[in-house]
C-alpha cells in the first residue's frame, strides 16, 4: 500500500518546515498552507488523503478549514496537530469532523504512524486527550425522539439510505453493492452522518436509528 498523501496546514512557517523535515521519506507531502484560505485552495486542488491541521489560526482555524472543504472532499481525513491540549479545542475540532488529535510534542515517527492510522480509518488521539473525547461523547444526552425529523433534515437522501443500512447491520461493502456506489463513498457518507448527528461510532448510530424507529422505514 502506498504511503498517504498529506497536506500541512499551520500559520507558522518554521513549524511547517520542521514537520516537513520530520516526515520526509515517511509519507508523501503534497504541499503546505499558512491559513484557512490557502488551505482551502491546497486541499481542493491536490485532494490529499490526510490533512495535518493546526487548531488555532486566524479566520476560524482548523474548524473553519474542515467546514469549507469536507463537503467537497469527503475522502480526505483531518488530523489535528496542535500545541493546545485544552478539552474544548479537542472536542471542537473532533465535532467538526477531524479523525484525531495529537499534540506537537509528538515525534516524527509517531506522527507518521498517526497519519497512516487515520488514513486507514482509525481515530487517533494522544493518550491524555482520548479521555476528553470519551467523556464528552459518553456524557452527551441522546436527543429526544421527537426531534428525529429535524435531525434527519440535516442529512441528504443518500446519507439517510446509508444510515438505514448501517442500522440494519450491513457492512460497507454490502451497502456499496446494494446502492451501486464504492465502499469509500459509503465510508465518507457514514463519517458525514456521524458528524452531523454528533455521534462517535456505528454502534451509537444504530442505537440512534432504533430509538427513532428508522429501522421500520423502507430502504
Amino acid at each position: 500500500m502506498s504511503e498517504p498523501r498529506i497536506a500541512i496546514v499551520d500559520d507558522h512557517q518554521l513549524f511547517r518546515s520542521g514537520v516537513r523535515a520530520e516526515l520526509e521519506g515517511l509519507v508523501e507531502i503534497v504541499g503546505d498552507a499558512d491559513g484557512v484560505d490557502a488551505a482551502e485552495r491546497l486541499i481542493l486542488d491536490s485532494s490529499p488523503d490526510v490533512v495535518l491541521l493546526d487548531v488555532h489560526m486566524p479566520d476560524g482555524g482548523g474548524v473553519e478549514v474542515i467546514r469549507r472543504v469536507a463537503p467537497e472532499r469527503p475522502n480526505t481525513r483531518f488530523l489535528a496537530l496542535s500545541v493546545s491540549d485544552d478539552a474544548e479545542d479537542v472536542i471542537g475540532v473532533i465535532r467538526a469532523g477531524a479523525r484525531g488529535y495529537v499534540t506537537k510534542t509528538i515525534s516524527g515517527e509517531e506522527l507518521a504512524d498517526a497519519i497512516r492510522r487515520v488514513h486507514s480509518g482509525d481515530a487517533v488521539f494522544s493518550s491524555r486527550l482520548a479521555g476528553f473525547v470519551l467523556d464528552a461523547f459518553a456524557g452527551a444526552a441522546p436527543a429526544p425522539a421527537a426531534d428525529a425529523d429535524s435531525e434527519l433534515d440535516q442529512l441528504t437522501p443518500r446519507e439517510r439510505e446509508v444510515l438505514q443500512h448501517i442500522a440494519r447491520g450491513y457492512m460497507y461493502k454490502e451497502i456499496a453493492h446494494r446502492l451501486d456506489i464504492s465502499a469509500k463513498t459509503v465510508e465518507a457518507h457514514v463519517s458525514a452522518v456521524l458528524r452531523k448527528l454528533q455521534l462517535s461510532s456505528r454502534h451509537e448510530l444504530s442505537r440512534w436509528a432504533a430509538e427513532r424507529h428508522l429501522l421500520d422505514a423502507d430502504s
